[in-house]
């Protein structure tokens, strides 16, 4: 086990901003990873798990202790009751790891295509995008649990999941590391085209679309909205999405929509199922009718010119550069709307709490 000195983290991340690591481990095996974990116990050192860098703001003072990255990669399967079971390392790229089961021609994960970071990423905030979310097909997560070195697996039920959250970001939050990920999928299942910039794509095409032209599609319309990382397109130098969707009660959805239409007459905010009789609404509408739009920015912080729920580091940003223009956007929604949009992606090494 290599431990390396002042590592920047910046380049590790897809916003590509915040400070160097004091210690570093690059973890490719179990026992590595028990041994770091062990390691940072034994001196004390303040732990932080890296994946893919995808859903994470660092900051400008970097990380105090030790940062370890999940390295662990690989893919195996079998078939089971006419499903096809995909076992993948936590440390293995999540869009290489969709590409593969698309070729394999089972559906249950193709409109999460694009998505960057990597496989242990994905419970951990029930990662989901245009209709589909990990927790419908997740079986079983294996974890080393921090306090005690001991390696489990965790049940589908026992991750808790519910939107865009688990016991690994809640509850449970900092008391495991998620080694493997287990997936069952539909043999030659038909794809899935629920969201309506899908049904657009392909309105007018003949026939039921294959899982590869779904895969395809949502890349597509990723990269038209900046959510695909495509090097040299400083719009991509983000988190994806800042901000996650409100999810409210009737009566709030209500209030909301009457004063929507105050303020944007004719212009409704789009509105989805949240489960139990709640609704989800769109956190992007509600950013650019509280006059935060596309492209907005005073420096090298903004929003995307091509998605507006997306803060870029534009070239030279600072942590703080993000997290000021954070607090600008939940300020103007919430002076507007009365609503607090909580941010999506994971912040370490503030001194604050964000």
């Amino acid at each position: 086990m290599l431990i390396q000195k002042n590592i920047p983290l910046a380049p590790l991340t897809t916003f590509k901003v915040g400070g160097a690591a004091r210690y570093f481990v690059e973890a490719f095996g179990e026992e590595d990873v028990k041994a770091a974990v062990a390691l940072a116990a034994e001196r004390q050192w303040p732990l932080f798990v890296l994946g893919g860098g995808s859903n994470l703001v660092i900051a400008d003072e970097g990380w105090p202790g030790l940062v370890l990255k999940i390295a662990i990669a690989g893919i195996t399967q079998w078939t089971e009751a006419g499903d096809e079971v995909f076992q993948a390392g936590a440390g293995h790229g999540w869009d290489s790891f969709v590409a593969h089961t698309v070729r394999e021609n089972c559906s249950g994960i193709e409109c999460l295509s694009g998505i960057p970071g990597t496989v242990g990423g994905t419970p951990v905030q029930n990662v989901g995008a245009y209709g589909q979310e990990v927790a419908q097909t997740v079986t079983g997560v294996r974890v080393l649990e921090i306090t005690t070195g001991r390696i489990c697996e965790l049940s589908n039920s026992g991750c808790g999941f519910a939107y865009r959250s688990s016991i690994f970001n809640s509850t449970r939050r900092d008391q495991f590391i998620v080694l493997q990920v287990r997936y069952r999928l539909t043999q030659r299942g038909a794809s899935h085209i629920e969201y309506a910039d899908l049904k657009e794509y392909f309105s007018g095409l003949p026939g039921t679309p294959s899982l590869q032209q779904v895969r395809d599609a949502v890349r597509t319309v990723r990269q038209s909205k900046a959510m695909l990382i495509v090097e040299g397109d400083e719009d991509c130098r983000s988190a994806g999405s800042f901000f996650k969707n409100p999810i409210v009660d009737a009566a709030e959805a209500a209030r909301i929509a009457v004063l929507a239409n105050q303020l944007a007459p004719g212009k409704d905010i789009p509105q989805h199922a949240g489960g139990n009789g709640q609704i989800k609404l769109s956190a992007a509408w509600l950013v650019e009718h509280a006059g935060i739009q596309k492209g907005y920015g005073h420096g090298p912080a903004g929003t995307s010119r091509k998605h507006a729920l997306a803060i870029v580091n534009r070239g030279g940003a600072t942590a703080r550069d993000i997290i000021n223009l954070k607090n600008e956007i939940q300020q103007r929604v919430r002076d507007i709307w009365g609503l607090r949009l909580e941010p999506e992606p994971v912040f370490a090494g503030f001194p604050e709490e964000i």
